[in-house]
């Protein structure tokens, strides 16, 4: 989208957005070539780009629906990004020095997360169904779940 002008950048997300709503690999593929049949003369590197990194964008179609669906979401990842901002530059405004090792770096953004985490009180729409997914691809143990 970088080299979308303005008035294009709904019509072109929306094409886009057929990719990688796409249930799988095949359909994505199909959707990438209806796209670059509309916009490949106005836009042509967003298709090449699509299918220059076709192959690591295909992983992205292994998962379930569900889970594709929390990594498509960044206003989560935004939020503690703004955050672990916030709280480090606080940090260093205060001492008005820059951090002293790596380990005041580490303590600081733990803290700003044990922060973040206590705000959070909505849960995941459909977390449970997600929470099967990821104990279903990665196992009970690497969850961390007793049942």
């Amino acid at each position: 989208m970088k080299f979308v002008v303005w008035k294009d950048k709904k019509q072109v997300a929306a094409a886009l957005k057929k990719v990688y709503d796409a249930p799988d690999c095949e359909t994505a593929y199909r959707e990438l070539e209806a796209f670059e049949a509309i916009w490949s003369k106005k836009y042509p590197y967003n298709g090449q780009s699509w299918k220059a990194n076709w192959d690591n964008l295909t992983t992205f179609f292994e998962l379930p629906m569900e889970i594709r669906k929390i990594i498509c979401t960044t206003n989560i990842i935004e939020n503690i990004n703004r955050i672990v901002r916030k709280y480090t530059a606080a940090a260093a405004a205060k001492t008005k020095t820059s951090f002293t090792n790596d380990s005041a770096m580490e303590k600081a953004v733990y803290l700003a997360l044990m922060q973040v985490s206590r705000k959070w009180t909505m849960p995941q729409r459909n977390w449970p169904i997600m929470l099967l997914q990821f104990i279903n691809i990665f196992g009970q143990e690497r969850c961390q779940i007793k049942i």
